[in-house]
């Protein structure tokens, strides 16, 4: 059911790709990208971040990919692709080379897909998945194997599914979704009423709707709605190993690393930059183009729209770099506070 293409493509067809400028020879061929320290002959690889300079004159690949204002020390035996912006050329290089695991639409006989699910054309269904009743899955589409998908599942085109997914019932995905292994989707969220020190469950009857271009990585659990709907909309960048609560709203494009916890009710805006291992408080909401540090904490709502947050509590990012700056110097401001002390009690005692 899924194969891989072999692929030898020329630096010049690179360089259509990416819209950049050759620098050596145009029909080199490449099989494959690699990382610039471990790179050999017949792969193609880039330099974007300075600090890897030294391995330009070093590495073995055929073709590197390089910012447009990159001045060589030297002669380079590879052959450039100069590009406005690297990481940007990257990936479309990237998404280029994942046509090479390719597959032939068809429900594998060892699925089982109810028979009154409805299948798009040229869509793929892979080993052990199960497929309920009511479901309605887009056009070339593909599940890998051992996913779950709960009745009346609606997911749509050209969304690609890792193995282990599970969605349950009712749940919407949009177009040009990506879900990576394991995520559970429509789980319930963490819903109690307290009782004489007894916790009864709440049933959490609502759905997780996610928006078109949405990614979902690895582990990554969305609670349902206790009623209406938890929603991830359109561009929505989500790492591995994330936790979002039942009635969140994450807003357009926005990004979110690793192992940040979203609790139940909070609305993100759009355009959000978070970093890993952030937590957010329920309840509260977060303005458009807001960035967050990795391992902050926000417990209230954040208004300005584009703020910069670190900390935890969290606090304006340069106020918390000033703040820090004295804290590490608070043994050393205590030693100085105490000798005033003293100091001004010698001077009492000579007046």
């Amino acid at each position: 059911m899924f194969y891989l293409c072999e692929m030898q493509v020329s630096a010049k067809e690179l360089a259509n790709i990416t819209e950049g400028r050759i620098e050596g020879d145009p029909d080199i061929l490449v099989h494959s990208p690699a990382r610039i320290e471990e790179a050999n002959e017949g792969q193609f690889t880039f330099l974007g971040n300075p600090k890897y300079d030294q391995y330009v004159y070093q590495t073995k690949a055929s073709v590197i990919l390089v910012n447009e204002d990159f001045v060589s020390k030297s002669v380079l035996p590879a052959t450039l692709i100069r590009v406005n912006n690297v990481y940007f050329a990257l990936s479309k290089l990237m998404n280029y080379f994942q046509q090479t695991l390719s597959f032939s639409p068809e429900v594998s006989p060892l699925a089982h897909v109810d028979d009154t699910a409805t299948i798009g054309p040229n869509t793929c269904i892979g080993e052990f998945s199960i497929v309920k009743k009511g479901v309605v899955l887009g056009q070339n589409s593909v599940l890998y194997g051992q996913n779950f998908i709960g009745d009346n599942v609606k997911i749509g085109d050209n969304v690609l599914i890792y193995p282990g997914v599970k969605i349950y019932q009712n749940c919407q995905i949009g177009n040009n979704c990506i879900i990576h292994a394991n995520a559970v989707i429509g789980s319930d969220g963490f819903g109690f009423a307290s009782v004489s020190g007894d916790y009864n469950k709440i049933s959490q009857i609502g759905n997780v709707v996610i928006g078109n271009n949405v990614e979902i990585g690895a582990n990554t659990v969305i609670d349902r709605a206790s009623m209406g709907s938890t929603v991830i909309k359109d561009g929505v960048k989500l790492d591995n190993l994330i936790q979002v609560g039942h009635n969140v709203v994450i807003g357009n494009n926005t990004v979110i690393a690793a192992q940040t916890g979203v609790a139940g009710s909070t609305k993100i805006g759009e355009n959000c930059i978070i970093g890993g291992q952030v937590g957010f408080m329920g309840h509260i909401e977060v303005a458009s183009g807001v960035m967050i540090q990795a391992k902050s904490g926000i417990g209230s709502n954040i208004k300005e729209p584009n703020s910069k947050m670190y900390g935890y509590p969290a606090m304006e990012y340069q106020s918390y770099l000033k703040s820090y700056a004295y804290f590490k110097k608070l043994p050393e401001i205590v030693s100085q506070l105490r000798q005033l002390g003293k100091d001004l009690d010698v001077l009492k005692q000579e007046l």
